[in-house]
């Protein structure tokens, strides 16, 4: 018989053994590099998490210290110590979640089998999981579940069903209502929380998908208008090297061969912009990839006049010299008053706005200033949708010719968008 019950313990012993090792190994997750709510936007909000752990180890340390000492008549030595082992862990929930986990996973198990080896102490009480036990740790389940994977979850909630079922063994007559309490409210929490963290990151996930789908359009974008902008220059030219044996006299046989072949050359690299272009343009385009003329800064009257029938009060100011300027310095700074002038139309509408276009000759390049107050009513947009992808499409486009961008919030509530584009031609910022 003694036999018998010795073989039935020891496969006991080897079959916990066995999943211990397959919870160490799903328990080996790494901890969270951030605090929980470490990107918030405010800083109450960074905060909040902290505030709540102190505030739940403030709570909970003294009941539980209290309710081991006159409820279970613990002493006072082992009764605070379990009690700081069980509740100040907590503390940890906001960053460390996995090892706070760990210290109070240990502090519940044994403060249950001290309850359970101190003669006398339980009575009627809950075991092997004191009430201020219970509460603490399905607060620890929360920012577990909304820190970690779900591998490592289920492995949290198995070691809770495993030290439930291996402490029910050892005193199976003892309320057993703790035990099947934690075990179904810790996996109610561990599965909320990892939903919720799950559907935050396949969010996250969408929205940067979505940024690069934006960045990628805007670039297409910008290589159509682009196509138009050098196109033109090689078809004139193709133009003059065609005409040039036909308007200058007694140019030598290799000249006027010189002159084909740089013809034939443009030629053909202009064809293949044009199939180029046929790639890039999105389904649905009207008309073929022929040369479009592009807007300049020429445009911005009637671009500033649209602005103000949709409602803004804008003007514009320029000085000094702005023609003769290179047509893509002049095209990217038409689309960046175009975007911040929508923008304004579709958040600020009504608000003053004053848009400024100069040539600074010390830093050889084009300055474009626009700046809005705050919205002075609510209005209607003359446009419905944007005519680009807002900064991102801005950035590009200073990008482009290897200026500088500068976006914020001015100090009345309105916005600055602030763009340096130089009139070298620029060494960096080419589209990649």
């Amino acid at each position: 018989m003694g036999s018998t019950a010795e073989s039935a313990a020891g496969r006991l012993w080897n079959d916990v053994r066995r999943q211990g090792v397959l919870l160490s190994r799903a328990l080996g997750a790494r901890e969270p590099s951030e605090a929980l709510l470490a990107r918030a936007p405010r800083a109450w909000m960074r905060v909040l998490p902290h505030v709540l752990a102190f505030a739940a180890v403030a709570s909970l340390l003294p009941t539980g210290v209290v309710v081991l000492l006159n409820d279970y008549g613990l002493p006072g030595a082992p009764a605070g110590l379990l009690g700081v082992a069980q509740a100040a862990p907590l503390l940890l929930a906001a960053s460390r979640p996995l090892a706070a986990w760990y210290i109070v996973f240990v502090a519940d198990i044994l403060t249950a089998l001290a309850l359970l080896l101190w003669a006398g102490t339980l009575g009627n009480q809950a075991w092997p999981w004191p009430p201020p036990a219970i509460i603490g740790y399905l607060l620890l389940c929360l920012p577990l579940a909304l820190r970690l994977p779900r591998r490592t979850l289920v492995a949290v909630w198995l070691a809770t069903v495993a030290a439930a079922v291996l402490l029910g063994l050892l005193n199976p007559d003892h309320s057993p209502g703790s035990n099947v309490l934690l075990v179904v409210l810790s996996g109610v929490v561990l599965l909320l929380g990892g939903a919720v963290r799950e559907r935050s990151e396949a969010q996250h996930v969408s929205e940067v998908e979505r940024a690069r789908r934006t960045l990628l359009e805007e670039r297409a974008r910008i290589a159509r208008e682009l196509h138009d902008v050098v196109a033109h220059h090689m078809s004139v030219i193709t133009v003059q090297a065609d005409s040039a044996p036909y308007r200058i006299e007694g140019i030598p046989a290799a000249a006027r061969e010189e002159f084909a072949t740089i013809a034939g050359t443009a030629r053909q690299s202009l064809a293949e912009m044009r199939r180029l272009l046929g790639v890039l343009r999105s389904e649905g385009s009207d008309g073929d990839p022929q040369l479009a003329p592009q807007p300049g800064l020429d445009e911005l009257d009637a671009l500033v006049e649209s602005a103000v029938h949709a409602g803004v009060d804008a003007r514009l100011t320029r000085s000094g010299e702005v023609d003769g300027l290179p047509q893509a310095v002049t095209l990217s700074a038409y689309r960046i008053v175009q975007e911040a002038l929508a923008n304004v139309v579709r958040h600020a509408p009504g608000s003053a706005v004053t848009v400024t276009v100069a040539v600074d000759d010390a830093r050889s390049a084009l300055r474009v200033e626009v700046v809005n107050g705050p919205a002075a009513a609510p209005a209607r947009p003359l446009e419905s949708h944007g005519t680009g992808h807002g900064l991102i499409g801005m950035r590009e486009r200073t990008r482009l010719v290897g200026g500088e961008l500068d976006t914020g919030r001015t100090a009345d509530g309105g916005f600055r968008v602030a763009a340096v584009l130089p009139l070298a031609e620029p060494t960096r910022g080419e589209i990649s």
